[in-house]
């Protein structure tokens, strides 16, 4: 977990002289400034109404994820049997690391990181873990979050689960089939549905739609 993915809501903190604060773990880190909460809010990581964080909270947060004090639920599949199934040993051969981050342990991909979220093409989005049809095109939108976006997944294709982790309760989404995590969905989209299903696009496979 990098604190890149740690949505701090900064906008009613005090900042330095230049209007920023640099959050660092050592390696990766990320600037945040007033402009950021509407970008913070809209990721649905945490709330406004749950925690604001600032200097030293924020750094102390960020370690306990780092070393482990927090850490994200674990995938579904640890708790429920799914049509398709591996040892941890073969998932790890099976996918890429950045995958078995998500899929497997409930990770969350770097925002805006994925070529999939500017992906325009009709077609249709399955599971990298065990290539189930999970969304159309046609729900597909741009939510300005930096994950790829849908207002509605393909019937059957995806289950949810409560995930209590870093201080908030969200709705954990996972693949039907092989029980891979892929992302959470909050009530904040689009109609008809008013849903906005937040994935990571690294555990999502692209087939274009034929011509």
């Amino acid at each position: 977990m990098t604190c890149a993915q740690l949505c701090v809501i900064w906008s009613r903190l005090p900042l330095s002289g230049d209007g920023r604060v640099l959050i660092s773990d050592g390696g990766d880190r990320v600037m945040l400034d007033r402009s950021n909460a509407w970008f913070l809010r809209r990721c649905g990581v945490l709330r406004r109404r749950d925690v604001l964080l600032a200097g030293s909270s924020a750094l102390a947060l960020l370690a306990a994820v780092r070393y482990g004090l927090m850490a994200p639920a674990p995938s579904a599949a640890a708790a429920e049997a799914f049509e398709v199934a591996h040892s941890d040993a073969e998932w790890r051969q099976l996918l890429t690391p950045a995958q078995y981050d998500v899929l497997r342990q409930s990770g969350t991909e770097r925002p805006f990181s994925s070529p999939l979220d500017f992906e325009r093409r009709a077609g249709t989005y399955a599971c990298a873990g065990c290539a189930l049809a999970l969304f159309s095109s046609a729900t597909k939108y741009d939510s300005h979050t930096g994950w790829p976006s849908f207002w509605k997944p393909l019937d059957d294709a995806v289950g949810t689960t409560q995930d209590r982790s870093f201080g908030t309760t969200r709705t954990a989404v996972h693949c039907r089939r092989c029980g891979g995590h892929l992302g959470h969905v909050f009530d904040d989209g689009p109609d008809p549905t008013g849903l906005r299903y937040c994935m990571n696009g690294v555990v999502l496979s692209f087939a274009p739609k034929a011509a």
